[in-house]
């Protein structure tokens, strides 16, 4: 059975995909630094619940590179699964540097320890935030997306250009994922969800952007977790029609792709907070404010590649999402 290390595993997304893997019998070297960006405290119980026989865990960070390299060489995992990362559209207004050295630093050093260990695919996070000024609806991994708006988006598309890269010049198969608002039990307590629950249980007001229009396309955790898994099994390969002529964006005569994970239907914000107002009987108290420098007002996610590429579709209803992330923040924090 393959080993799979998975960077970030201490995080959101890495901590579920990691879970994941384990079940389905992979060896799982997880990765993570335990930055204080949030509670750290969050991130080490979500290691509590990957304790496995075949889960080894590093404490490291993806910038520094002999440290990557000498977990590569230690392991010699045959998949990478890259979720570490520094998150957030707004903190990234404050604090750019961040940014550049996990987003894009961090990112090489990945990709140097991949081809020199002659990794069969690199799954990576992307983003949706890559759409930056894009207003063609939905959003298309076949859109041109040269246009960011925040630092963060900038470092991801960044990502996408270096993968493309590699894989041109070192036959490396990489696969990015731009994930859509993504959210669930174990959620980032810098995110809406976390912040709003958190906010209305103690009676305090939420704010709420561009005084509450916009729309976000919110993946609920499981349906990234299956997409991944399913993506496991499919290694990029060439676009034998691809032209320089026409360039696809989303493909290439090497072995490259991207993939939006969305659920294929933008929530109204408003609509968001009544759900989590409807499962804890209560009103919250709304603070409304204009679009904040970063942001984008509505996320759209064109899933079509990826229903032709593993014949899935995220899917869960936000009501059922809602529910079960409250259900967890409740018995997590001791509320329920």
């Amino acid at each position: 059975m393959k080993t799979i290390l998975v960077t970030g595993a201490a995080g959101f997304i890495g901590a579920h995909v990691s879970r994941r893997l384990l079940q389905e019998g992979y060896d799982v070297v997880g990765v993570d630094n335990l930055n204080d960006y949030y509670n750290v405290s969050l991130k080490k119980d979500r290691l509590k619940f990957l304790e496995h026989k075949n889960f080894m865990f590093k404490k490291c960070s993806i910038t520094d590179e002999h440290a990557i390299m000498n977990v590569f060489h230690e392991y010699q995992p045959t998949v990478v699964i890259h979720l570490a990362a520094q998150p957030g559209v707004r903190y990234s207004l404050e604090n750019p540097h961040a940014y550049i050295n996990s987003n894009v630093v961090g990112f090489v050093n990945i990709l140097e320890a991949c081809r020199h260990h002659g990794i069969e695919q690199l799954i990576y996070a992307s983003s949706s935030s890559v759409y930056g000024a894009n207003t063609k609806q939905p959003f298309s991994v076949h859109d041109n997306v040269d246009h960011p708006v925040s630092l963060y988006a900038a470092t991801k598309k960044a990502n996408e250009l270096m993968a493309h890269t590699y894989s041109h010049l070192y036959n490396l198969p990489t696969t990015g994922l731009r994930f859509f608002t993504v959210y669930g039990p174990w959620g980032r307590p810098d995110m809406a969800p976390f912040l709003f629950t958190e906010a209305i249980l103690n009676g305090e007001p939420i704010d709420v952007y561009n005084k509450g229009n916009m729309k976000r396309d919110f993946t609920y955790i499981d349906d990234i977790v299956e997409s991944i898994s399913k993506l496991l099994h499919k290694i990029p390969e060439p676009n034998e029609h691809w032209s320089g002529n026409n360039p696809d964006p989303g493909t290439s005569y090497v072995p490259y792709k991207v993939f939006n994970i969305g659920n294929n239907n933008p929530i109204k914000l408003t609509d968001f907070i009544q759900a989590i107002e409807q499962k804890l009987g209560m009103t919250a108290k709304k603070n409304f404010l204009p679009l904040q420098s970063g942001d984008v007002v509505e996320t759209y996610a064109d899933v079509e590649d990826l229903i032709n590429e593993i014949d899935f579709k995220p899917q869960t209803s936000l009501k059922d999402g809602v529910s079960k992330f409250i259900d967890w923040y409740l018995t997590y924090t001791n509320k329920d």
